[in-house]
Order: C-alpha cells, then structure tokens, then sequence
C-alpha cells in the first residue's frame, strides 16, 4: 500500500474541500475502500474520514418521508423502527447484504458507493477498463459467471454489487448531496450508471461531492404491507447476489394498483423493471401474469458462456418474489 495523507474533516464543508482534491477519497465505515487499497486497485494520495461529521441521524421528515443520513451504520438503519413498519423492503434488503460485523462498521452512502466485486477489476495484473482504462475487459472472453446480462456494454460487464440499493431504487429514494457548487437532490434512478464507454465511473457525482442523507419518499410507505427481497446466492451465509429482486405491490381491491420491481446482480447498476411494472398494473395478481412479468424484466438480456443460467434463474426469482409479495400482509 502506498503512503497517503489522512485528513479527518469537522465539518461538511471541510470534507468536499479536501475531498475535492486530485487524489482524495473519502474514507466512512472503510469496508469497501480499505480492501481496494490492500488490493492496490485503489490508491489514494489522501483519505478523508468524515466520520465525525453529523450525518448519522435517521429522522422523519415534515412531508411524511424518511431521511436516512449517509453516516448512519446499516445495522443501525435496518433495526430502526421506523424503517422496518413503514419501508421493510429497505431493512430486508440490508440485512440480505452481508455480515453482521459488516453491517455495524458500513454506512449508507457508502453502501449506495460500493465497487464491484468482479475479479478482473480487483486482480491488477488483469486488464480491466473499469480500473484502468483503454486495456481491455478480461472478463468477456474469461471466466463470467457472475457477471451481468443487461445493460452492458463492450467495454465493461460488470454487476453492481449491494443490496440496499436494490430497494431504494424500487422505492423512488431520493438521494441528498453535498459538493463544491452546493446541495442537490436526484433521483436514485439517476444516481447510478451503466457501463457505456466510461465503465470507470460508477455514479454520476462530480470530484468532491458527498452523499449527505437518502429521502424515502411518504408515497412510497404505500408499499410497506406488500413488499419482498429475494437474494439467490451460492451459499445461504454472506455472499453477493447471483440475483436478487426487490419486489413490492400496492393493491386496491383484487388488483394491482402498483407496481415496484428492481434487480440486483444483473447489471453495472440496480436494473428496475418498469416494463414489467407497468404491465402489472390495474391487474390481477397471479401465476400467468407474474411470468409475464418476468419475461418483460428480462427482455434484451444477453449471456456469455458461463452466466446464460442467470437469464432464466432472474426469471424465476421474480416469479418467485413477485408470489411471495402478493401473499404478503406486513
């Protein structure tokens, strides 16, 4: 590991300043960031720990929403009251992501900021566009079990590989930022990025710029009653997500008033299924309409040698959570 500066920052303005810097990274829960540094993939010249900034607060919001601050722990987050009676799809997803000494050290932005896991871009004697880029991506013609079947391009086929997000995206979170020109809000939709030709940028935040808190919108508690995270992996104790389906429904009667599907572990970002949703709504739940919907989620996606299987295992997973949710009542 190469010498860096640390800088531990008091305020938030402090953080961008320094985080703004060619270089800098910032540095919150480390679970993510330590491991790339020991792996070389990253290097930093500073990191700046912003943990003592007051960003951790999980606090109701005068619309009726919730507001997850960046710095508060996942454990935290998912046991929060709050959380699991009127958004429960976020604290299973959480609880669906890793350990639990992972989830009492990581942090929500932080979680939303997690780097792929494909081996290629950790192993650096590998080309890998997303680490390096211009040198290629080993993984297409190399061992791609775990990699994605949609939204990919030439360049990069890599998965985005958290759980949290999965659930935010399937609720419309809003995310808060803070950075050299000021505050804003996006959409989470809008947060995250597929691979194109610039498979090394992951979200769309300018050099500096810090996530401050993530808005659960009032709306969404609509959801709260009906809603399912299903995590297919290769082993029951922690591991990524071959697939995963973040899945809720909002009924009215005996029919689907709306619909929420979003995939993990198919895409460079969390892949929301809004042609499945839409077909869903105003109809009645049910086996035949269900694999439909998968149909419509999986539409266009692609395999390579070793991950074809995931295009059908995603198929049956959302059948599967799209059953489960239908049949949920808390």
């Amino acid at each position: 590991m190469k010498p860096f500066a640390f800088t531990r920052a008091t305020d938030v303005n402090t953080a961008v300043q320094a985080a703004s810097q060619p270089g800098a990274k910032f540095l919150a829960g480390g679970t993510n960031i330590v491991d790339l540094m020991k792996e070389g993939v990253e290097a930093p010249d500073q990191l700046v720990d912003i943990n003592r900034l007051p960003l951790a607060a999980i606090e109701a919001q005068p619309a009726g929403g919730l507001r997850l601050g960046a710095l508060a722990r996942n454990s935290d987050t998912a046991n929060h009251p709050q959380l699991r009676t009127r958004y429960p799809l976020v604290a299973q997803a959480i609880l669906a992501g890793a350990s639990g000494q992972l989830r009492n050290a990581a942090t929500n932005g932080g979680n939303l900021r997690q780097r792929t896991r494909c081996p290629y871009f950790y192993d650096v004697t590998q080309p890998c566009n997303k680490r390096e880029p211009g040198t290629g991506c080993s993984a297409l013609q190399g061992f791609n079990r775990n990699h994605a079947v949609l939204g990919t391009s030439p360049k990069c086929i890599a998965c985005y590989p958290g759980d949290m997000a999965q659930a935010l995206h399937a609720l419309d979170a809003v995310v808060q930022l803070q950075g050299p020109s000021g505050r804003r809000a996006i959409p989470i939709a809008q947060f995250h990025r597929l691979p194109g030709d610039t498979p090394e940028l992951d979200a769309n935040l300018a050099p500096g710029e810090l996530i401050t808190a993530i808005d659960l919108p009032a709306e969404s508690a609509r959801f709260a009653q009906r809603s399912h995270y299903l995590k297919v992996r290769d082993r029951a104790s922690y591991a990524f997500a071959l697939v995963s389906v973040a899945a809720a429904l909002d009924m009215e009667g005996n029919r689907i008033r709306q619909a929420r599907i979003c995939l993990g572990g198919v895409a460079h970002m969390p892949w929301r299924a809004r042609e499945a949703e839409s077909l869903l709504q105003g109809a009645e739940p049910g086996m035949p309409l269900f694999r439909q919907a998968a149909e419509a989620a999986l539409a266009g996606a692609t395999g390579l040698e070793h991950n074809r299987f995931k295009i059908e295992l995603a198929k049956r997973a959302v059948v599967r959570a799209l059953e489960t949710t239908s049949r949920s009542t808390a």
